[in-house]
């Protein structure tokens, strides 16, 4: 008989599906983005801040923002959980990552709402 260690920590299906939905909801914002590149005139500061006077587009920048932090939080705590196997430096690891995420989305914030 196996006898099976369960650690309370049920990442799997909810992690693997995480990071299939927001891999798709940064791949429509890139191909609207790509669109918008494309299709419209030279790119000049005026048009990126008309671009981006729409609350959509700064609620889309935001949503593809909180989007990829949260699929490169899954990617590094699973190559740290794969990787590092000393509990403290692993944890050390994991809280700078989460911190430079943090500092990221407020950066984002801050630039999106100014």
């Amino acid at each position: 008989m196996v006898n099976r260690i369960v650690t309370g920590a049920h990442y799997g299906m909810r992690d693997w599906l995480a990071q299939r939905i927001t891999g798709a909801i940064m791949a429509v914002y890139s191909l609207i983005l790509a669109v918008v590149f494309f299709t419209g005139a030279p790119l000049t500061y005026g048009v990126w801040r008309d671009l981006f006077s729409n609350g959509w587009m700064r609620v889309g920048t935001l949503l593809f923002a909180l989007c990829l932090a949260w699929h490169a939080w899954v990617g590094m705590r699973d190559i740290l959980m794969d990787y590092i196997k000393p509990t403290a430096l692993r944890l050390a690891l994991e809280t700078g990552v989460i911190l430079l995420l943090l500092v990221y989305m407020g950066w984002t914030v801050q630039v999106l709402w100014r």
